[in-house]
């Protein structure tokens, strides 16, 4: 069927399908991490931000282009998680910006629209480096806009884009060469690929791809008999103990941990009540009341992929049921007037989060290794910290874009200091000094957080060589400040080695953050060789509860 120019039906269809695509291979992508840590979820952040946009165009029914791609740009801002969602949100930004006038589109202006696309993406980004997602996005676009001068038929044009969007995809090993050495192609680049191929198949007329977006049969009756049996009427909002009614989808994947539905419904339950547990062959869906929503997806993430994720502040709903106030834990009480300054934190685990509220933090985020915080969250943080002036610590580099963004919508000052690891965001912390003024602060902050050491233990989930390590999979790795530096084929002699390349002569103190993952003898044998090992060294211990990394280490 001939098609030169597409409506915003169309267009939105082509949106839905891009986003549909994307999910069905979201473990794929995520597969493609270069480091082998268990934490790999570039497909679950562009699979969740691609879902928040498509999800914004889905029920349009409008036929102006122009106004689609508005809707999608919103959506994808507020939905993007981690770089890579930042990234996909900031190519379809200046897409949209670019046809907002428009009604319909023709080759030659979707061709022009990724291109500026692409220059908003790359000006988003303070380093740009060639051999990503972004080295995709423009090659694609340069192509598409040689094609659109002799092609008007969308579907032959849409072919191109998406042959050459696959041909730069095979050439990022060549641009990146930590992508070589371990034998793959770039995540985010891949992502994207996806992207465009469910565009294509909505061009063609196909059937709608399945990404295994189904609802398992009667578990949504189910949910609603477990609300019933806490009619809303019988409880005040402040005795609610699990606040966040959490729903989502584990799409099942043999190379991650074996998945038994009776200890799963076991180990879950610990995080809160009112658990469902449904599973087959392929999918499991889990509905709980949680405080800690960021841990549960956290837990299901080892089995698989996450789609379908559903969160809900239950107190929030309460109140405007009931006609009372929302009221938030008490451990964490909302502001009530404005104060000059705030502190917005990303933490994952219960004794990282107390630990950061305890010097200082007025809100913390539950998110960082495995779940990104999205804009949208970051934004709703600094908002409810209710201040003149805000700063944020990601303590994660997949969180600073997000971050930034983030800052730059609301209409509070803010400033994101760049912390990437939870050591350096403890440590910028503690330098904060309200007595001084805000420019001051954010020299303080930025200057603490650089005189800090940050390492991490963690197992690797594929066999991979990467710095010239062979790493096989279950091996224990070392990370100082985010690169693999050892290996090892237990925990305690990981970290041990790992705190021998961090502690050097000039260093006082090293604070280890102790995972729900390292076994208390695991424990008490590191910290009684640190005391041995390093007499003149102080060391402080903290329960930090964060999972897949059994230790995280301060050197100061």
């Amino acid at each position: 069927m001939s098609c030169t120019k597409i409506n915003g039906s169309q267009f939105r269809d082509m949106l839905i399908y891009g986003s549909e695509q994307l999910a069905k291979h979201a473990s794929k992508v995520d597969a493609l991490n270069v480091f082998p840590v268990p934490d790999g979820d570039t497909g679950t952040n562009m699979n969740l931000s691609m879902t928040s946009g498509a999800k914004e165009v889905k029920h349009l029914s409008i036929d102006h282009v122009g106004t689609v791609g508005t809707s999608l740009a919103k959506g994808l801002l507020m939905g993007a998680r981690g770089n890579s969602g930042v990234i996909l949100s900031q190519l379809f930004r200046g897409f949209s910006k670019h046809i907002e006038q428009k009604p319909t589109l023709t080759t030659k202006e979707f061709a022009d629209a990724l291109n500026k696309g692409v220059e908003t993406a790359y000006k988003a980004v303070m380093k740009p480096v060639e051999g990503t997602i972004l080295t995709v996005a423009k090659d694609a676009a340069i192509k598409a806009v040689q094609i659109a001068e002799r092609e008007q038929e969308f579907v032959p044009f849409m072919e191109g884009v998406l042959q050459e969007a696959e041909a730069s995809l095979q050439r990022t090993p060549d641009l990146l060469p930590v992508l070589k050495e371990v034998g793959v192609v770039d995540s985010g680049g891949q992502g994207l690929v996806h992207v465009y191929e469910g565009f294509l198949s909505q061009l063609k007329g196909e059937e709608l791809p399945s990404s295994g977006r189904v609802e398992q049969p009667s578990m949504n009756d189910l949910v609603e008999l477990e609300h019933h049996k806490h009619a809303q009427g019988h409880i005040s909002t402040e005795d609610i103990e699990f606040g966040y009614c959490t729903e989502f989808m584990v799409v099942l994947e043999e190379e991650k941990k074996t998945f038994d539905e009776e200890v799963y419904r076991q180990e879950i339950s610990r995080f809160g009540d009112s658990l469902l547990v449904i599973s087959d062959e392929e999918l499991v869906k889990v509905h709980i009341h949680a405080e800690h929503p960021g841990e549960v997806l956290s837990y299901g993430q080892r089995y698989g992929s996450l789609i379908n994720i559903k969160i809900e502040n239950m107190r929030k709903q309460h109140a405007e049921i009931t006609g009372g106030t929302s009221v938030a834990p008490a451990k964490s009480p909302k502001q009530k007037e404005k104060q000059k300054y705030g502190i917005v934190t990303v933490a994952m685990g219960n004794g990282i989060a107390e630990l950061f509220r305890s010097i200082g933090a007025h809100a913390v985020i539950e998110g960082g290794q495995t779940m990104n915080p999205s804009t949208k969250d970051i934004t709703k943080a600094i908002e409810e910290v209710n201040a003149e002036t805000v700063f944020i610590l990601p303590n994660n580099k997949n969180i600073v874009l997000a971050a930034q963004q983030a800052a730059e919508l609301v209409e509070t000052e803010a400033f994101v200091i760049p912390t990437k690891t939870v050591p350096q965001g403890l440590s910028a912390l503690l330098a904060f000094n309200p007595i001084l003024d805000a420019k001051a602060n954010e020299e303080e902050l930025l200057e603490a957080m650089q005189q800090v050491k940050s390492g991490q233990v963690t197992y690797a989930v594929r066999n991979t060589t990467i710095d010239g390590i062979e790493i096989a999979e279950g091996d224990y790795m070392g990370l100082a400040e985010g690169s693999i530096v050892l290996k090892e084929q237990d925990l305690l002699s990981a970290s041990k080695g790992l705190l021998a390349r961090l502690l050097d002569d000039d260093a006082e103190i090293v604070t280890v953050l102790v995972g729900e993952e390292a076994a208390d003898d695991v424990v008490g044998q590191l910290i009684a060789y640190l005391e041995e090992t390093y007499e003149d060294v102080e060391v402080e211990v903290h329960k930090g509860g964060q999972p897949l990394y059994p230790f995280i280490f301060s050197v100061e």
